[in-house]
């Protein structure tokens, strides 16, 4: 099977994140709170560092979002009945992005503190 061009590629990818927005409640809510920050890192005027750490973070819960929800539609497709292992991998993949999700809050109110309060 013959690779699609580049472009087209790139284009399917961000399909996929559009599908994400429009289709996952999780990571509408997600995605609100990576615009939130990006709103943050202008209004507060974030170090370069800082700025990096908040994207870093926000982009990792968002990727981990999407992993977990292509984990549970294989899941789905592969076992449409309640069954227990499958289960299993469905909250494992969903611990993922519980652990991404306070390690960015965490990063978060350890940089935003110092703008708010200093």
């Amino acid at each position: 099977m013959r690779k699609p061009p580049i472009h087209k590629s790139f284009l399917n990818a961000f399909r996929g994140v559009f599908l994400m927005i429009k289709s996952e409640r999780n990571f509408q809510i997600e995605f609100s709170a990576f615009l939130i920050n990006l709103f943050l890192i202008f209004y507060f005027k974030l170090s370069s560092i800082d700025t990096a750490i908040i994207l870093i973070v926000s982009f990792g819960v968002l990727s981990a979002e999407i992993f977990n929800t292509a984990i549970e539609k294989i899941c789905d497709i592969i076992q449409p009945d309640f069954d227990k292992k499958i289960g299993f991998i469905k909250d494992i993949a969903a611990g993922a992005v519980i652990l991404m999700a306070v390690l960015s809050i965490l990063a978060g109110v350890l940089i935003y503190w110092k703008y708010i309060f200093d």
